[in-house]
């Protein structure tokens, strides 16, 4: 894990709000039925001003760590938010110093071993820590990049 800059960005798509334990529960989990609206032909085709061709989750709203809720939102980086597609949300990516993993092989596997490896590094008190601030996955045909906000380092 390298700490890097994230720019800022705006992400518009669909949020829901989930926990990491409702996803590990069958019938519970939220993210599944989010990732197949998100990957379904043409999901942001409607979507003014896209920047890229990535899909990016967002994850916000911490309710304390990676143990609490948060609220997830999977769309697209847009240059600005000013026409919402019906049913959608726009959250504003802070820039920020992030720990940045890299998510390469068979998805969903890959994506979950690098948020595994955060997990551990986090409870083991790694450095730098978290801030569970807001979180940004960045899916590419490569794979994904994941970039954990960290609490700027004191110097």
């Amino acid at each position: 894990m390298i700490v890097v800059d994230r720019p800022e960005m705006i992400v518009v798509g669909h949020a829901v709000r989930t926990s990491n334990a409702d996803e590990a529960e069958p019938g519970r989990g939220r993210l599944g039925a989010l990732w197949a609206r998100a990957g379904a032909p043409g999901a942001f085709a409607h979507v003014p001003g896209r920047v890229d061709e990535n899909i990016y989750a967002v994850l916000t709203d911490y309710e304390s760590d990676h143990h609490g809720s948060y609220t997830q939102i999977v769309g697209v980086a847009v240059r600005t938010a000013a026409a919402l597609p019906e049913g959608m949300v726009a959250v504003r990516v802070p820039g920020v110093q992030s720990l940045k993993l890299e998510a390469r092989g068979p998805m969903p596997g890959a994506l979950l071993e690098a948020w595994q490896r955060l997990w551990k590094h986090t409870e083991s008190g790694g450095t730098p820590p978290r801030a569970f601030t807001t979180d940004l996955e960045v899916h590419h045909p490569a794979g994904a990049d994941l970039y954990v906000a960290v609490f700027p380092s004191m110097g």
